[in-house]
């Protein structure tokens, strides 16, 4: 049974992006427009991909809400901000990759974190 993937950004085309980046992997993805939405697709995730900002609830909120130990969360951001970055990874965030993304980057993030 595939991995299950929750690709967490407001643009509908990095979503699509991420997603056939990872089904091509072999990855099953679930998708959420921003963090509030993704706090309801949360249950049988392995891991999460996240954007930064986005309307309602950000990433990093959505970090801070589920929590270290919930799943791995990578952020998927345009941001560098170091403050950005210390305050996700406190938050429990495994990883910060700057968009746009290399396919084969983010497939080897993913598997090094779930397999």
């Amino acid at each position: 049974m595939a991995k299950k993937v929750l690709v967490v950004d407001d643009s509908p085309t990095i979503r699509q992006q991420v997603s056939m980046c990872l089904a091509g992997g072999g990855y099953e993805v679930v998708e959420a427009q921003d963090g509030a939405d993704a706090l309801t697709k949360t249950g049988g995730v392995a891991m999460c991909i996240c954007d930064v900002n986005m309307p309602r609830m950000n990433g990093i909120e959505f970090v801070e809400k589920v929590g270290a130990g919930a799943m791995p969360i990578v952020m998927l951001t345009t941001e560098g901000r170091p403050e950005l970055i210390e305050r996700a990874k406190k938050a429990g965030a495994k990883g910060w990759m700057v968009k746009p993304f290399k396919p084969e980057h983010l497939l080897s993030v993913v598997k090094k974190l779930v397999g």
